[in-house]
């Protein structure tokens, strides 16, 4: 690949900023491309509209260097890079016309030998789909151009190490596209990089995810089971794990974010029939959060027989896991959401944002202070070692509290 690429970022989202941000930092010319006007402004500020560590110093770096600027339009570059959202629809079939409009917008400023690369959670299939799109539209580019797909696989608080030290898997249409792919990356990944084909590189993303589903549904399950034998699940789990062959993961709320909570519907979508275990594994941990608010009424009932009103219910947590600000498919949110409407008092608590468009968000002493029932949806660090009063019915669904 040539000196002096110059990069395309299609989305500075959760994923999309951090690694335009980490390829810049290898002195590449990098311009994002958002359509959100307020996150072009404030990336060209040098500051970020989202919470992850270390993010913050090294975009405010970049964009100061020069090598990162964010735009609301494309322009030409060596390579694109496509991080959109891929969500799912109410009938829980996936949505990739976030990445169709993305490959529309920069149709226009394709170039003979560019490197095109779609790295949003996307159905088997979808790779060749696009290039199909880009082929009907720009018939002259057939053959010319390097297309491929190459999923990340980060954690959310950890995303920059992850990005640069992370393995990954790259597949191209074609042999020639995986080997200008994995030339592209090798610039700014430290992991080792390897070669397949694009639908196999869509769907070890896809499985990755729904293989950590289905393990938390074991838990989750055992959590419910635990609960209606007597057993204190965490002591359960513990013991368990003293087996050399056994590691089973922590019980919680549910299961939220972008990846595991969506990406295996994308499979149960194309193979209905043989997705047995992973649909069940969905239904599962989606139960589990119903399960959960079942657990919360069902002691406010009780309070409200005892005290002749109803409880303020302080909901500790509204992000997806801990110590992040990302509420995409957060079970916690959902869970503060649904007794909101059920006209339950609900203070919500959430230490990684400022603001919230449906809740008036208190801070943590206050909420306690204020709160009959307190109840632990995510295992937040500032909730560690808190010294909750006696009178204070306490509801722990993340173990954080004897930790």
């Amino acid at each position: 690949m040539k000196e002096n690429i110059k990069v395309g970022m299609l989305g500075l989202g959760y994923i999309g900023l951090p690694t335009a941000a980490l390829i810049a930092l290898k002195n590449m010319e990098v311009v994002g491309i958002d359509i959100n006007k307020d996150v072009v402004e404030t990336i060209n500020r040098g500051e970020i509209h989202i919470v992850e560590p270390e993010l913050d110093a090294l975009v405010s770096s970049v964009v100061m260097s020069g090598k990162l600027r964010a735009s609301q339009n494309p322009e030409q570059a060596d390579v694109f890079v496509i991080a959109v959202p891929t969500p799912i629809r109410d009938n829980n079939q996936p949505d990739i016309s976030y990445v169709q409009s993305a490959t529309e917008m920069i149709l226009p400023y394709l170039q003979p030998d560019n490197l095109f690369i779609i790295e949003s959670t996307s159905p088997v299939g979808t790779t060749e789909k696009m290039a199909e799109l880009i082929y009907k539209e720009r018939p002259e580019l057939k053959g010319k151009l390097h297309i491929a797909y190459c999923p990340e696989r980060v954690l959310p608080g950890n995303v920059i190490y992850e990005l640069e030290h992370n393995d990954r898997a790259i597949g191209g249409i074609d042999e020639t596209s995986t080997k200008k792919a994995i030339e592209f990356y090798r610039n700014f990944v430290k992991g080792k990089l390897y070669p397949t084909n694009a639908r196999t590189a869509e769907m070890v993303k896809l499985v990755e995810n729904s293989s950590r589903d289905v393990q938390i549904a074991f838990a989750n399950e055992l959590s419910i089971i635990s609960d209606k034998a007597g057993i204190d699940v965490w002591e359960l789990i513990e013991l368990a794990n003293k087996h050399p062959r056994v590691n089973i993961l922590r019980p919680g709320t549910g299961v939220g974010g972008h990846c595991i909570a969506v990406d295996p519907w994308f499979i149960v979508s194309d193979f209905s029939k043989e997705a047995r275990l992973i649909r069940t594994a969905r239904e599962i941990n989606n139960y589990k959060t119903e399960w959960v608010i079942e657990k919360i009424k069902n002691e406010a009932l009780q309070f409200e027989l005892a005290h002749k009103r109803k409880p303020r219910i302080a909901t500790m947590g509204l992000a997806f896991k801990p110590d992040i600000d990302d509420l995409r498919e957060s079970p916690s949110l959902y869970v503060a959401r649904s007794l909101k409407m059920q006209d339950f008092d609900v203070l919500a608590v959430e230490p990684n944002i400022s603001h919230s468009d449906e809740f008036d968000l208190l801070e943590l002493d206050q909420a306690i202070q204020d709160a009959d029932i307190v109840v632990f949806l995510v295992g937040h660090k500032e909730f560690k070692n808190l010294n909750l009063p006696t009178s204070k019915i306490v509801l722990d669904f993340v173990n954080i509290t004897r930790e």
